[in-house]
């Protein structure tokens, strides 16, 4: 009987693992990727000019600083803040932003991809809130259009 326990116990941990690794793999599609050539930021008359001036100085040199050996198709980024709440949460340090980003074409200006994504950041220092926020928001972008971190 300890043999057939044994056994079992064997092939349940065997079954389990290879149950967990089907997950690993993907059948979706990866994400196209863009040739972005310059970044436009927007925001509402409320949202702080160091916040859109962070974020568009931060997104050019990471357009600048990215070099693509593959043609893609080339864009122009419209990145709008659509919301943004500051100072929230028990201890006021949380600061929250609601971005709407539309990639046009270079060659005919139609939106060809469209993304939308909520930044969330902690600054213990509100001088420095609108920077904080405007480098997530940067490394957020960065990350989705795939562009290298630049200088500056």
């Amino acid at each position: 009987m300890t043999w057939f326990r044994s056994l079992f116990c064997q092939l349940a941990l065997v079954s389990t693992l290879l149950t967990s690794c089907m997950g690993l793999t993907s059948d979706e599609p990866a994400a196209p990727t863009y040739d972005v050539r310059s970044a436009v930021v927007l925001g509402g008359p409320n949202t702080p000019p160091e916040l859109l001036s962070g974020i568009g100085d931060r997104i050019n040199a990471a357009i600048n600083a990215t070099v693509r050996t593959e043609v893609y198709p080339r864009v122009v980024l419209t990145i709008r803040i659509a919301s943004l709440q500051k100072a929230t949460g028990f201890d006021k340090k949380r600061n929250i932003a609601k971005i709407n980003i539309d990639a046009a074409s270079v060659d005919d200006g139609s939106v060809i991809a469209v993304s939308s994504l909520v930044v969330t950041s902690t600054a213990n220092e509100q001088a420095m809130a609108d920077q904080i926020l405007a480098e997530d928001i940067a490394a957020r972008i960065r990350s989705a259009f795939k562009l290298n971190a630049g200088r500056g």
